[in-house]
């Protein structure tokens, strides 16, 4: 009777497994799909802005390939026994879904810099939720806007200063 048990769950497994590799060359394809909107021109280095995203996406297909290959000839192979809570944190999902939906919405609005240092504040929070150490205190917030200004504001200078990439901006001088 243990040895149906665990074949069952083994199955079980295999199947997730085999969802996941596919779910993996779904979002390869749809990688590809994208990339197709990119322009192709070549740019100073004989390459055009859509070389990037191709490359994701054939990479992303081959290890999703792969997946499917390791689920159907017997499962994922020497796997970790799983150390993780049996269900899935949703306030810390929340929390983190906010700052990720917010951070789209508000990026034209406050620009970069203050709309991914939102994300990164909303983020911590979901992350210190899943750990049961939420600290919703006036330091924590101050502390966590700080680090996610000091992360976002290098970024947002060296993509718009050292690279020319537009970003969007709060104000029309570029700093911010």
């Amino acid at each position: 009777m243990a040895d149906t048990a665990r074949d069952a769950l083994l199955a079980a497994a295999v199947r997730h497994q085999t969802w996941l590799g596919l779910g993996v060359v779904a979002l390869a394809a749809g990688l590809a799909w994208g990339a197709t909107s990119i322009s192709s021109d070549a740019g100073y280095a004989g390459v055009g802005p859509n070389f990037l995203p191709w490359v994701v996406a054939v990479l992303l297909g081959l290890c999703g390939v792969w997946m499917l290959w390791e689920a159907r000839t017997g499962g994922f192979r020497d796997m970790d026994e799983t150390d993780g809570a049996d269900r899935g944190d949703w306030a810390g999902f929340a929390w983190v879904t906010a700052g990720i939906v917010l951070n789209a919405l508000l990026i034209t609005k406050i620009g970069f810099i203050f709309s991914c240092a939102l994300c990164f504040v909303l983020a911590v929070r979901g992350f210190k939720t899943s750990e049961d150490r939420l600290d919703l205190s006036p330091r924590a917030w101050a502390t966590d806007t700080l680090i996610g200004m000091a992360i976002s504001a290098p970024v947002y200078w060296m993509f718009t200063k050292g690279l020319s990439i537009s970003l969007p901006g709060l104000t029309s001088t570029g700093w911010l």
